[in-house]
């Protein structure tokens, strides 16, 4: 059973560089647009009792899911023997759960339709929060971030390293990396009335000379990690470094990141940058990604992609 990748169109760019670190060209896949903008992806090639491997970040705008969708199930229709729907960025999963009334659970509607479409494994990386596996009735494949980030924050062999979470939902994450580099944990408590805006922010922890990484799965407007970049700084750190999975990247976040606090702010390629500036790091999970879908197709565990934080 051959395997074949495929991309949509809002991850052409990154599915190029899975597809070559695999060993494989990427499929064909063509399309048809409407006047009205309906699209019609093609898949231009037999994938008749092929493992199939179709790579999209659900990034906006909204096309980008539909076009996912569509392409799982062209593929299940034309009989794969399997359909991997490989999601490096997996949008709104910021709304997985109910935190005022009369909202929706954006994530577990997500996870339903991709299901509903035929797809039969979902490998992501980061997820905003973990229990979102639970929100998938088929296998999902969670990889870490962290097999990128570890070996490049080692490289820049900073000798009062510290970690920090910009926000009280992120300690986890930072606590993790704390504990594998054995160094101490601060946490940037905020508090904000209503998204994308913070009221107010304070320090806990200690970080006179220290060399700040903050940690986070993601970056939108930027305005919370510029802002703890910010408090850091004033608090005496050394110097403060961000390190972010998923480079959402809206509104005045380039502005806010070069007129910021920070060293640079190191993230994945999970998501294409609108803008190229100084500050920002980029990395690829492209390996990560390749060494993970081989390991599907072998039956094999991929327990050896994690990094044990």
């Amino acid at each position: 059973m051959a395997v074949k990748i495929f991309s949509g169109r809002a991850t052409t760019y990154l599915a190029e560089k899975i597809a070559d670190a695999y060993g494989e060209s990427l499929g064909t896949v063509n399309y048809q647009q409407f006047s009205d903008g309906e699209m019609s992806p093609f898949i231009a090639e037999s994938v008749r009792g092929h493992e199939v491997f179709i790579i999209q970040s659900t990034i906006p705008p909204s096309d980008n899911l539909m076009e996912l969708l569509l392409m799982v199930d062209a593929a299940k229709r034309a009989s794969a023997s399997s359909v991997n729907v490989v999601i490096p960025y997996f949008g709104y999963a910021r709304q997985d759960r109910k935190d005022r009334p009369r909202v929706s659970i954006a994530a577990k509607l997500i996870a339903n339709l991709i299901s509903a479409a035929g797809a039969d494994r979902i490998m992501t990386c980061d997820l905003h929060a973990d229990q979102i596996q639970g929100f998938f009735d088929i296998p999902v494949d969670h990889l870490d971030g962290a097999y990128i980030f570890v070996p490049y924050l080692k490289s820049l062999q900073l000798e009062n390293i510290m970690f920090a979470s910009p926000d009280v939902g992120g300690i986890k994450r930072a606590r993790s990396f704390a504990k594998f580099f054995d160094a101490e944990l601060a946490v940037c408590d905020k508090h904000r009335k209503e998204a994308n805006k913070i009221e107010s922010m304070r320090l806990i922890g200690e970080v006179e000379g220290k060399d700040v990484i903050l940690i986070d799965d993601l970056v939108d407007t930027a305005g919370t990690i510029c802002k703890a970049a910010g408090l850091l700084k004033e608090k005496g750190a050394r110097t403060v470094r961000a390190a972010c999975t998923h480079p959402v990247l809206s509104g005045k976040a380039y502005e806010n990141i070069e007129n910021s606090a920070l060293e640079e702010l190191v993230v994945a390629d999970t998501i294409p940058l609108k803008q190229n500036i100084s500050k920002i790091k980029v990395l690829t999970v492209s390996e990560l990604f390749a060494k993970a879908i081989r390991k599907i197709h072998d039956h094999e565990s991929i327990s050896s992609l994690f990094i044990k934080l």
